[in-house]
């Protein structure tokens, strides 16, 4: 029997990976999480089974702020792939988050043509078909 409370699939909805399951994990709450290095006490992206800057095998996860600023973006006229062609132009930013790292995801709630470096945004959610959730961001409502 399916689950038919779940929406159908509207976007690109990421595979889960065994490294990235915790990830997922913790968007079924819509809580942003990032791994963690238990040696060098540091957050990365993306998720990986070693950490990328002393290779040991000491990685965990930690609630993340949700809040960054954007370091570069880029409008899209034309979707990427054909299940976003409903959204386009949209913005797909890489995104500087306050722990240290940098993401890619889109920039909604906002026109696509008004996402502009620097700008503060923080994290929202977007349902997927399976129950996880995308993180997404929007301006940053704390922002003047």
């Amino acid at each position: 029997m399916s689950d038919t409370s779940a929406p159908p699939a509207t976007r690109i909805e990421p595979p889960v990976t065994e490294e990235a399951e915790g990830f997922w994990d913790a968007t079924r709450r819509r809580e942003l999480v990032l791994p963690w290095c238990g040696h060098c006490r540091r957050a990365f992206w993306y998720p990986r089974p070693v950490c990328p800057s002393c290779l040991r095998p000491d990685v965990g996860w930690k609630p993340a702020s949700g809040r960054g600023q954007v370091h570069a973006v880029s409008v899209m006229y034309r979707p990427a792939n054909p299940t976003m062609a409903g959204r386009v132009p949209y913005a797909v930013a890489l995104v500087d988050l306050d722990e240290g790292v940098r993401v890619m995801s889109n920039v909604v709630g906002i026109e696509a043509s008004e996402v502009k470096v620097g700008m503060d945004v923080a994290v929202t959610w977007e349902a997927m078909s399976d129950g996880r959730n995308l993180p997404l961001f929007a301006p940053d409502a704390r922002t003047p």
